[in-house]
């Protein structure tokens, strides 16, 4: 079932196109930052490790405070119980 925000942007609205560009330009900056392309290589690294990667099954690998641990991709999107500083960006203590 989409968000709020997916409803928006999929409305078809001059506002909604724009912003929908203005947060892909942003998400494409902010994925060339040198600490997440550590983290994505470090986790596409474990993943081929495992034999996982590509292989079509949704999945991706979390950090958790266990350490690695295979996920629905959907779910591993904005996850908000498993390490600390997830909690502490959603304002919880």
């Amino acid at each position: 079932m989409p968000g709020k925000t997916t409803k928006y942007y999929n409305s078809g609205t001059n506002g909604a196109k724009e912003a929908y560009k203005k947060r892909l330009a942003y998400q494409a900056e902010y994925n060339k930052k040198p600490r997440e392309l550590a983290k994505r290589i470090e986790l596409n690294k474990e993943n081929r490790r495992r034999g996982t990667y590509g292989n079509g099954d949704g999945k991706d690998l979390s950090h958790t405070k266990r350490g690695y641990v295979m996920k629905k991709a959907s779910k591993n999107r904005g996850d908000k119980d498993d390490m600390p500083g997830d909690k502490r960006a959603r304002g919880w203590c």
